[in-house]
């Protein structure tokens, strides 16, 4: 600003409008020009021009906030006619003074202020948003089909229910009329307890299976027990005779071993919803579709679907494959990996509306267990699922042979020679994708336990404790050791402190050659043999302690768990599959 301009007051500087009001000891803003403020107010009128001492001692609140521009503490700056400029202070520069730090920390404090209003604002909604969402979630206890809770620091496995109720508009086309809600599509999500992978398992529908006795909660809060039934398909373990999803959960761990720790389950309406809060789901088809009967019509090659048309998608069975349940399972194997790199993607991730679609349309959609029943449970499981790449997601499904005791091939049966290798996988969290190993020094450190000396069997001496095995285990094994491996000096004595998840052998150093030969006979890996220290047995002599985990099997039976997955048919959650 030149000099001829500075008393102007369209060339004011804003900053040289904040002035010292001398009634508050505040600094405000002026609008219109006036005569600079001294940092010492003057006498009030009537007042005499030689007050003493205490009379100006209002305006002087906060000595820190006095202008540079008065010549001293107690003596009231020159004052000047408008338009004429006024000399600055001697050895200083003419501009603006510390007025502009007293405007700059008003100004914080304003919006400072107002952040902090806006913040408890937001919080508040918050808070009240997710009482909402917690109000859209429904339940089901299932008692104990499954955990009461959720953890952060352990593998997971939940199964994804997709029932064939008709619930809600336009669904008259689909499932069975009437159906109560069988488990019409099931997929078995297990979650590495590293998360550097997933493995979604598919099982059939029309899988035969024996379905346990399932003990079910009644509205008025009793218990009854549906009796099991032997040789049905596996979509009756939901709906029929009042079954819940614990039902199905059950039946999941008879077929498989696995325990499934929580559930989702949702209807036709979710694929709808799901698919519309985040703007469609890419497929892929390899030839052009149109199912009179799904009402699906897609050209050749890439599109999107959303609402109607997703639902059709994934419910169609007559224009891929042989036109079956296992070729369905592909496509909507494909489908879910595309909705996973859709709900993931940064086009969704940063824009606010669709994730609030994406929050209503979830939470609407699903019925879970009580163990996730609530919505900062939820969100756990979602950020949990979220660290896995999606390049490691692996979808396969269930291993089946055609029923041989059928002459028209309608239903399923577990082929034996290769489900269980899937199974055991899954239990002992190996993934089916390449996924970063362990540092290799750690693991040839655990495999170097089994390297070395063999003690004889009549050598090893041995403490049995039962850690979570079933009962009876520890003096199964201690008859075993003693009458069929000959291991005399064995000891069974109860139940250990605590429950393990996996058989365990701790020994001292100089035990390691007693601890490798009992590994040998139990067909324990090395990541069962924990260098420790012993114990005095019954005789005061050091034993060796053997705890029997949950994944004890049998006296004989081998605990060796397997460190690769098998070869099966899959596809995972990063590419694109066009469906044929």
């Amino acid at each position: 600003m030149d000099a001829q301009g500075r008393g102007r007051a369209d060339n004011i500087d804003p900053a040289d409008q904040w002035v010292l009001n001398p009634n508050t000891g505040e600094y405000e803003l002026r609008l219109t020009p006036s005569a600079p403020q001294s940092g010492v107010p003057r006498p009030r009128r009537g007042s005499p021009a030689n007050a003493g001492p205490g009379a100006g001692t209002r305006a002087r609140r906060a000595p820190e906030r006095e202008s540079p521009a008065t010549p001293g503490p107690d003596v009231p700056g020159p004052r000047r006619r408008r338009g004429v400029p006024a000399e600055p202070p001697p050895g200083r520069r003419k501009g603006r003074t510390k007025p502009k730090k007293s405007k700059a920390k008003k100004i914080l404090l304003w919006t400072g202020g107002s952040m902090a209003f806006v913040l408890v604002a937001v919080s508040a909604a918050g808070y009240l948003y997710l009482k909402h969402l917690e109000g859209n979630v429904s339940t089901t206890d299932v008692g104990s089909a499954g955990k009461k809770g959720f953890s952060k620091d352990e593998a997971f496995n939940i199964l994804i229910i997709g029932t064939d109720k008709r619930t809600g508009k336009g669904n008259e086309g689909y499932g069975d009329k009437g159906s109560v809600g069988h488990a019409d599509t099931n997929i078995l999500l297990h979650v590495s307890k590293d998360r550097t992978n997933a493995t979604a398992l598919s099982i059939p529908r029309d899988l035969i299976v024996d379905v346990p006795d399932c003990p079910t909660k009644q509205p008025d809060g009793s218990e009854k027990v549906v009796p099991g039934t032997q040789n049905v398909r596996f979509n009756t373990s939901l709906g029929q005779d009042g079954r819940d999803p614990g039902c199905t959960m059950r039946t999941v761990k008879a077929v498989t071993g696995i325990s499934v720790d929580h559930f989702m389950m949702a209807d036709f309406n979710a694929v709808k919803t799901l698919t519309s809060a985040v703007g469609g789901v890419d497929v892929c088809v390899a030839h052009a579709v149109n199912d009179k009967e799904s009402h699906l019509k897609l050209p050749a090659g890439k599109s999107k679907v959303e609402g109607e048309q997703a639902l059709a998608f994934v419910r169609t069975r007559h224009s891929f494959g042989n036109q079956g349940d296992l070729d369905r399972i592909k496509v909507q194997q494909q489908f879910l990996g595309s909705l996973m790199r859709k709900m993931s993607s940064s086009d969704t991730l940063t824009n606010p509306a669709k994730l609030i679609s994406l929050a209503e349309a979830a939470t609407k959609a699903l019925t879970v267990d009580t163990g996730i029943g609530n919505v900062s449970t939820l969100k756990d499981v979602a950020l949990e699922l979220k660290k896995v790449p999606t390049k490691n997601i692996a979808f396969t499904t269930v291993p089946v042979l055609d029923n041989p005791a059928e002459k028209v091939k309608a239903t399923v049966v577990v082929n034996q020679s290769q489900a269980p290798a899937v199974f055991d996988a899954i239990k002992s969290d190996v993934s089916f994708t390449a996924v970063k190993q362990k540092e290799k020094k750690e693991k040839a450190e655990v495999a170097a336990r089994l390297k070395g000396a063999r003690s004889a069997a009549a050598d090893i001496r041995v403490d049995i404790y039962n850690g979570g095995a079933p009962g009876g285990s520890a003096q199964e094994t201690l008859n075993w050791l003693q009458n069929t491996e000959g291991v005399p000096k064995s000891s069974q004595l109860g139940n250990a402190a605590a429950p393990l998840s996996k058989t365990t052998v701790e020994y001292s150093p100089d035990q390691a050659d007693q601890a490798r030969k009992l590994a040998d006979l139990m067909g324990l890996s090395a990541s069962a043999l924990k260098p420790g220290k012993s114990e005095k047995n019954s005789q005061g002599l050091p034993a060796i302690v053997l705890t029997l985990g949950k994944d004890f099997k049998g006296a004989g039976v081998s605990l060796t768990t397997p460190t690769k997955a098998p070869e099966v048919d899959k596809s995972t959650a990063d590419k694109t599959v066009c469906a044929s």
